[in-house]
């Protein structure tokens, strides 16, 4: 049965469940009579099955008391009765209720299982004499479903009839009997009748029942019992042995209400065994309201370190400023584990009062404890300028270190200028790195970044060639116009370093606007290595950037214009490819046509585009005839695919795929799914092809997974 199969959470959980089933369906209710009617005719239709099983759902917001007599016999069809349940779940009213009852009285096995279920779900105080009867059914499944439903409509009378049963019911029903009562005492508890809902509670756990029935009872009974009585309990269970009633315990704690239980779990902490005091401290965290947080600072500062880990962690979540001290100790401990964890808690420490302070301590601070402050500073974002600027000037390379760092967090933009010096003429030659990194965190996160540039510009062209090169760097990062112009004027500098590093940048620049930067390259570059590298970084933004298809053409013709040889006219096949058209047919028939060092290149490209085109067929064959490579009378005449002597005959599959163009087009993607597998796995493998073009033989073969275009034979 349903609910005896669900894994302990918690009764809060199983609650939640009777509560969402019951009302998901009433909440969205929207009954319609013109509606229902509509559905209640595809009931009495020769409808399909899940026609129908989706109608019935509907009708769980749609239907009335007018339904139920059409879904009360769809409750003995083994494929419709769950759905018809579903909508007498819903529709409220006795009527349904009354349905679900009567059809017990014909049904047996997993269907009479399933409407127990439903009575359970709608809470029918109604129906406990039949479910009391049912308890006895030689069925387990059907005793479980009748235990479990009385549990959910959780009266007096169903309390009483499932008590008695904790101690006398079969070992297959035992569990569900138990559920049930758990489910009982929760509807006690729910009501304000605490008193029974601990008696219920108490018989269940002193019951030979599952043990996960005794810990939903356990937490049952902390929480009915409330205040003292209620603590006293659950710091028994605290101190168990067995580590499933600990747990709970332990979870039960977090849920229980008041301020007393806080003061009985940090005395408990004190006395508990070091792995159970790290599992009491995280418990205690959890109630952040209520905790006890000198008992948490004590176990941060001193014992075994499990405990002193997880004191130290949970401090980060609910400390304040108190805790300031204890932590940045901790924080320069040589154990680098509770370093690390004492540093964590103190980024995390959560209060504006912690800034002030931290900014308070930092203008007296010293020793180790002065590099942690200036860290803490950069980790929560505290504006805190000239205490980091006084940091600058101190003689401990660490003291810089963390200031540089911090202000690469914090500096906001009226004051860039401090970190811009302190890389382009730092007062210490070894900050100069630690100086770069801080300087490239903080411009780029710059609200303004064309304001950001204009700086880093106007720093750039006062400073060293090797400050230059790289400010143009943290440029490139920060992106924008100012920075486009500034790289591209550097591309064209007399200096090789910048002119190498500027280059470099801008055949990596991320927006279509370097186009015209990279194009004017190709031409006032000073040295050829760089006008092939902007051409390469130009046909790029061509392959890879959204635009418009006349401005990609465009882009193009520019860029065949400014290639000086055919391995750069060869990047324009990759462009013409990846966006087939009739204009970029054309073009590629042209390069091919024009520049004989690139007819194969070209050959492969038109075919492959043309494949693309087949929306436009007429058209395409045209075009190829004119560029020479119209249609051909092709047969393949035999076909190998392999490495070594291991070879797979292919030549059926080439056959069928073959066409009066010099292209094969495969059925897949790739050679092996096409031909049928892998005929020989981890192995560089080729394609062999014999074939037979307007009566001349020819052979040629391709790597794997190449594009099959078959040269014309001599």
């Amino acid at each position: 049965m349903l609910f005896s199969r669900i894994p302990f959470g918690s009764v809060c959980l199983l609650t939640m469940l009777l509560t969402v089933s019951t009302s998901t369906y009433a909440d969205d209710r929207n009954a319609s009579p013109d509606k229902e009617r509509e559905l209640l005719a595809v009931l009495e239709s020769d409808s399909p099955g899940a026609e129908k099983a989706i109608t019935c759902k509907l009708l769980a917001i749609h239907g009335s008391a007018a339904a139920v007599p059409q879904l009360a016999r769809l409750l003995e069809n083994e494929q419709l009765s769950s759905w018809a349940r579903i909508a007498l779940e819903a529709i409220p009213g006795p009527e349904a209720k009354a349905a679900l009852r009567h059809a017990t009285n014909s049904l047996t096995g997993r269907l009479l299982v399933g409407t127990i279920n439903s009575i359970g779900v709608g809470r029918d105080a109604e129906a406990v004499d039949l479910l009391v009867t049912r308890l006895q059914d030689p069925d387990a499944e059907v005793a479980s479903a009748a235990a479990v439903a009385l549990g959910r409509i959780g009266n007096p009378a169903a309390a009483k009839a499932l008590r008695p049963l904790l101690a006398t019911s079969s070992a297959e029903t035992r569990s569900a009997v138990a559920e049930g009562a758990v489910l009982c005492a929760e509807r006690f508890f729910l009501a304000d009748d605490h008193d029974a809902a601990v008696a219920l509670y108490d018989d269940v756990r002193k019951a030979d029942v599952p043990r996960q029935r005794i810990l939903e009872a356990t937490r049952g009974a902390i929480l009915a019992r409330k205040s003292d009585a209620g603590i006293a309990l659950l710091i028994e269970q605290l101190n168990s042995k067995d580590l499933a009633l600990f747990q709970i315990s332990l979870s039960t704690a977090r849920e229980f209400p008041g301020s007393h239980i806080d003061k009985a779990l940090a005395a408990e902490l004190a006395k508990a065994a070091p792995e159970r005091a790290a599992m009491v401290i995280h418990a205690m965290a959890d109630r952040k309201e209520t905790v006890v947080l000198p008992a948490v600072i004590k176990a941060a500062g001193q014992g075994p370190k499990p405990v002193r880990l997880a004191a130290i962690g949970a401090l980060g979540r609910v400390g304040n400023d108190t805790c300031l001290a204890p932590l940045l100790q901790a924080g320069v401990e040589s154990d680098a584990d509770l370093a690390r964890a004492a540093r964590e808690a103190l980024s995390d420490l959560p209060g504006a009062s912690v800034d002030k302070e931290i900014v308070s301590r930092l203008a007296k601070a010293e020793g180790k404890s002065y590099p942690l402050l200036i860290e803490l500073v950069g980790k929560r974002r505290i504006s805190a300028i000239p205490e980091l600027q006084k940091a600058l000037d101190n003689s401990d390379k660490n003291v810089r270190s963390a200031a540089l760092a911090a202000l690469g967090a914090t500096v906001p933009p009226k004051n860039l200028s401090i970190l811009i010096t302190q890389f382009v003429s730092p007062k210490h030659a070894d900050d100069e790195a630690v100086a770069k990194q801080a300087l490239m965190a903080a411009c780029i996160r710059m609200p303004d970044r064309e304001v950001c540039a204009e700086d880093l510009s106007k720093a750039l062209a006062k400073s060293e060639v090797s400050s230059q090169t790289a400010l143009l760097q943290i440029l490139g990062a920060v992106g924008g116009t100012k920075a486009l112009q500034t790289i591209g004027t550097s591309a064209k500098s007399s200096e090789p370093e910048l002119q190498d590093a500027a280059s470099k940048l801008l055949g990596e620049w991320m927006t279509i606007d370097a186009a015209p930067v990279l194009l004017d390259l190709t031409k006032s570059a000073p040295d050829e290595k760089y006008k092939a590298r902007a051409i390469r970084g130009y046909i790029r933004i061509a392959r890879q950037f959204v635009m418009p298809e006349p401005e990609r053409l465009a882009m193009c013709e520019q860029a065949l214009q400014a290639c000086r040889n055919p391995g750069e006219q060869k990047l324009l096949f990759d462009i013409l490819k990846r966006y087939p058209s009739i204009d970029t047919l054309k073009m590629a028939l042209k390069l091919t046509q024009d520049v004989p060092e690139l007819k194969d290149d070209g050959t492969q490209a038109v075919m492959a585009i043309a494949q693309k085109l087949n929306t436009k067929g007429d058209e395409v064959v045209e075009l190829l005839s004119k560029g020479g490579l119209g249609k051909v009378k092709l047969e393949i005449l035999k076909a190998e695919y392999g490495a070594g002597p291991t070879q797979k005959d292919v030549t059926e599959t080439l056959q069928k795929q073959a066409s009066d163009f010099q292209l094969v087009s495969l059925p897949q993607s790739g050679y092996n799914e096409s031909f049928g597998g892998d005929p020989a796995p981890n192995t560089v493998k080729q394609l062999k092809v014999q074939y037979r073009i307007n009566g001349k033989d020819g052979q040629a073969t391709f790597a794997e997974n190449a594009l099959i275009v078959l040269p014309m034979p001599k």
